[in-house]
């Protein structure tokens, strides 16, 4: 058995002259008004200049990040005189870094110890801290290993908060 023949004029007769509706174009996403441009480049400028700022922040702070990972390296020191001896020259070291020669290289004893309070929010190193970074390279006394926890936590603060000529 087979379908009947299709006739001539297929589908309705009364849509013979109907015209199919186009559709719009898509609607373009790129601002229309020069008020968005202004908008979109005023906001690139400020993330640009936001980006800088934090760039520049984390460039002049990597000596903070290197005497971090040398202070790290300090703990494995076991002669309680080299450990003072090389507490003592990183945290100069950094100093030098951050504020002027003139103001740190003379600096010793008590008047470095000052210093190093002086340069942060709150006092970091206190009176026994201070004897030890003061006398301790000097005397062949051993150091008992709370006083050298505290001493690598209280120089780890002052190298992660201390106020320095570059901290932008």
């Amino acid at each position: 058995m087979s379908a009947p023949p299709l006739p001539e004029v297929f589908g309705n007769y009364a849509l013979r002259d109907w015209v199919e509706v186009v559709s719009p174009d898509g609607i373009d996403w790129w601002p229309q008004t020069a008020a968005w441009g202004w908008l979109t480049a005023t906001v690139l400028v400020f993330l640009g200049r936001v980006v800088w700022r934090q760039t520049l922040h984390w460039y002049r702070n990597r000596y903070r990040r290197e005497a971090l990972v040398r202070l790290s390296h300090l703990k494995q020191l076991e002669d309680s005189t080299q450990f003072l001896v090389q507490l003592n020259k990183l945290l100069k070291l950094t100093a030098l870094v951050a504020y002027s020669r003139a103001q740190v290289a003379q600096l010793t004893g008590n008047a470095w110890l000052d210093f190093l309070n002086s340069e942060c929010k709150q006092p970091l190193f206190d009176d026994t801290l201070s004897q030890l970074l003061a006398s301790g390279p000097y005397s062949a006394t051993a150091l008992d290993p709370q006083k050298r926890d505290q001493l690598l936590t209280a120089s780890r603060a002052w190298i992660q908060a201390h106020y320095g000529v570059l901290n932008v």
